[in-house]
């Protein structure tokens, strides 16, 4: 009896310390451990915040990434040769010292505000083309709506550095006839030949409606801005003396600024941060592009093109097949897969300019664009004063033609490659800049500058910006383009440029207070 009872016990106590050392199927561990507390107070806020902040490093770190891998940076020498063959236009750069010295040699007549403005006006063509050169080198190394604002901003900052200098010099008529003619020539003339382009390659091209919707709901707000002063003053002109009109008209513009300014401050957190996927080229939203059919030849059938593609099918199927029996099955995940196109080539941008030529490129055109500007707008007077030209045809139809030659040549070469979503975040993406940023900076800046600028326009310039962000909304509101799209674009640009030749202009602002 002892000994079975011994054994017993030896039994049950072994079978307890197993218990103690076995997990259960449930997968927890004996004994079953404690709850543990929930976080409340300032745990829980701590986590959310840095969760937060967690999402919005995520994001910008996507927008930082370029689609496509970038290869090394080329040398110093590489990047120089890169800027001097950068284009045929840098031939026109002899016309910066050519400028200066006529600016600085010639006595004071109206033949030398002529010249100075003729040389300086081809002068900054060249230092604009090398302005978006030095972007497009900068936009590669990030994503592609961080890009295409890149190339917005950057692009403007010759129309930002005329109206600044021109404000500085009290030239407030030709400050609003380039920020105004800006607009025209980015919607109508920039936009148009984008589409006039992508369309004698493809047949119809897709762009995201909802972005571009925005983006014209957006352009008819500034339009409502500038429009409203000019309703305000001719409907308050016979009740109120022009001193409390100027005075009334100037208030209401500083708070119209600062809106506008908060406006665009939340379409940049909008496209960059919280709906950055309307942007992007591709995707459910966008309208796929389609190119020309051709014409077969009599005597050919259509079964040739198709055999190919099947034929290609089954090479594509056979080499996918022999991959995976030699175990390098390409997966999303992988990233030489991603980075490897269709013709078995890898997708790789080939930088022109290290980082630190691009910046440095950047700063030095920027200040060789402020000086030579500064040369310009002090010739505008005496080359109007001939009568041979209106001060209204320079600033709205001239100025901006030098400042947006950046996007010109960057939009167009995009839509012949089928990134007509990036080409409308540069033609579209720019009036929008001008009219939510720089026009009430510009109108914030005189007045901490003490200059009466407001955003009453002349009449004829606010009639012509409300009618082309009317067509261009027509235009826009189906997602795709073709070529007579673009055709009456630049069509409307035209007959805007004949009919502000023979306009003598007005200067509304201008009699209700005197800039000094």
């Amino acid at each position: 009896m002892v000994d079975s009872s011994s054994e017993t016990a030896t039994t049950l106590i072994s079978d307890h310390n197993a218990r103690k050392q076995s997990t259960p199927t449930n997968g927890n561990a004996y004994p079953p451990p404690r709850p543990t507390k929930r976080r409340t107070g300032t745990g829980t806020s701590e986590s959310r915040g840095s969760s937060g902040r967690f999402r919005l490093f995520r994001a910008a770190t996507t927008m930082a990434k370029p689609e496509k891998r970038v290869g090394p940076a080329p040398s110093a020498w590489k990047s120089i040769r890169a800027i001097i063959c950068a284009s045929w236009l840098n031939v026109l750069l002899v016309c910066i010292p050519v400028s200066w010295a006529l600016h600085f040699a010639l006595k004071e007549s109206s033949n030398k505000d002529t010249l100075v403005f003729v040389f300086s006006f081809i002068a900054i063509i060249p230092l604009a083309k090398l302005l978006a050169f030095a972007t497009e080198e900068l936009s590669l190394r990030v994503g592609q709506t961080l890009g295409g604002l890149l190339n917005a901003t950057l692009g403007n900052a010759v129309e930002l550095i005329v109206a600044i200098i021109a404000l500085v010099k009290c030239e407030l008529r030709v400050v609003q006839a380039s920020l105004v003619g800006s607009i025209l020539s980015n919607l109508l003339l920039v936009l148009g030949m984008c589409f006039f382009a992508g369309g004698v390659k493809y047949s119809e091209q897709g762009f995201g409606v909802s972005s571009t919707q925005l983006n014209s709901s957006l352009l008819t707000i500034s339009v409502i801005a500038v429009l409203l002063p000019a309703a305000f003053h001719f409907s308050a002109d016979a009740q109120l003396d022009d001193q409390t009109e100027g005075r009334d008209i100037l208030l209401v513009s500083h708070g119209v600024a600062i809106i506008l300014l908060f406006i665009y401050g939340g379409y940049l957190f909008f496209q960059l941060y919280s709906h950055t996927a309307l942007y992007q080229d591709k995707g459910e939203h966008v309208i796929q592009s389609t190119k020309y059919t051709k014409r077969e030849k009599k005597g050919k059938t259509t079964k040739v093109p198709q055999e190919k593609a099947e034929s290609a099918l089954v090479a594509t199927g056979s080499s996918n097949n022999q991959d995976g029996l030699n175990g390098n099955t390409p997966t999303a995940h992988d990233p030489e897969a991603v980075s490897v196109s269709t013709d078995g080539e890898e997708e790789e941008e080939t930088p022109q300019m290290s980082v630190a030529f691009t910046i440095g490129l950047l700063c030095v055109v920027t200040v060789f664009v402020a000086i030579t500007a500064e040369w310009l707008v002090d010739s505008i007077d005496g080359l109007t004063d001939q009568g041979g030209i209106s001060k209204e045809f320079v600033g709205i139809i001239l100025l901006p033609i030098v400042g947006n030659a950046a996007e010109h040549v960057t939009a167009v070469t995009v839509s012949v490659k089928d990134k007509l979503t990036l080409s409308l975040g540069v033609a579209v993406g720019s009036s929008i800049q001008i009219a939510l940023f720089v026009i009430p900076f510009i109108v914030v800046l005189g007045w901490i500058l003490g200059k009466p600028l407001t955003l009453l326009f002349d009449p004829y310039e606010s009639i012509a910006l409300f009618l082309s962000v009317l067509t261009v909304n027509y235009v826009v509101q189906d997602g795709k383009s073709n070529w007579l799209e673009g055709f009456i674009l630049m069509c409307l640009y035209i007959i805007l440029a004949v009919t502000f030749w023979f306009y003598p202009g007005s200067d509304p602002s201008g009699l209700l207070a005197k800039c000094t």
